[in-house]
């Protein structure tokens, strides 16, 4: 067994990543979950009974947070969490882009101790540990060093961009672009091929907390989208909206409403 819980995640999501590999391309059940929530593929499922089974042996003390297991609540008596998306961006890996990832993250009081973001069909494993830094394939990674918001380059959606959510009813000339997995989006700003992302919607807590602290440890900021520090592990696990970003976080944060 893994030593450490950085160790102990690596190794869980790169077995985790084979099955998901092993679905992936070849048309798998496709369910449609209640009240709209999306879609989920017996792959999600697998790949979150791995998860599940490995993780809670390995440390039974810890609370589980996952989106595809019923979250009982017995979490917010413990310390520490592991949070869990077993597939972020099914949308994606159901249409057989590669943008979809594992994302694994321990949770200490509040906040993200260790993350990894696993991109099986990209070859690519992003890890942070809280003061540790954060590497991409074992090299060290940091963000850009952009500052002014109209020459920055974002993922995020289209709605994001609309008038009403800016002071003046004037949207900034940023460069938009998109990716389906919010994990994905924020090891991009971590990774520096992109000056921020952000979400302005209630946002799920397995989708952010691995990612989260990858792009802190990265140098950059990432708080919700009233520029409030995040805190994970809450009775409803969303927080509201994420903005993370290099030095451009200020000026992103300040001209929205």
């Amino acid at each position: 067994m893994p030593e450490t819980d950085l160790a102990l995640l690596l190794e869980a999501g790169q077995k985790a990543g084979e099955i998901a590999s092993s679905y992936f391309g070849r048309d798998p059940r496709i369910w449609n979950k209640d009240d709209n929530a999306g879609p989920v593929t017996e792959a999600d499922l697998a790949v979150n009974a791995h998860l599940a089974a490995v993780l809670q042996a390995a440390r039974p003390d810890y609370g589980w947070l996952s989106e595809e297991s019923e979250d009982a609540k017995a979490r917010l008596t413990t310390r520490r969490q592991f949070v869990i998306d077993p597939i972020d961006g099914t949308r994606a890996f159901i249409e057989r882009s590669r943008d979809w990832a594992i994302s694994l993250a321990i949770v200490e009081d509040g906040v993200p101790l260790v993350g990894v973001v696993i991109m099986p069909e990209r070859g690519k494993t992003y890890a942070a540990l809280r003061g540790q830094g954060a590497t991409l394939n074992g090299s060290r990674l940091s963000v850009t060093g952009q500052a002014d918001l109209a020459a920055a380059t974002v993922l995020t959606n289209k709605i994001t961009m609309q008038p009403d959510f800016w002071k003046g009813g004037v949207t900034p000339p940023i460069k938009r672009t998109f990716r389906s997995s919010l994990a994905y989006r924020l090891c991009l700003v971590a990774e520096a091929r992109f000056d921020a992302m952000m979400t302005l919607r209630p946002t799920w807590e397995w989708d952010i907390a691995a990612g989260a602290l990858i792009v802190a440890e990265a140098g950059g900021t990432v708080t919700d989208r009233q520029a409030r520090p995040l805190r994970l592990n809450n009775q409803m696990p969303q927080v509201n909206g994420v903005i993370a970003a290099g030095p451009v976080h200020r000026a992103i944060a300040s001209a929205l409403i």
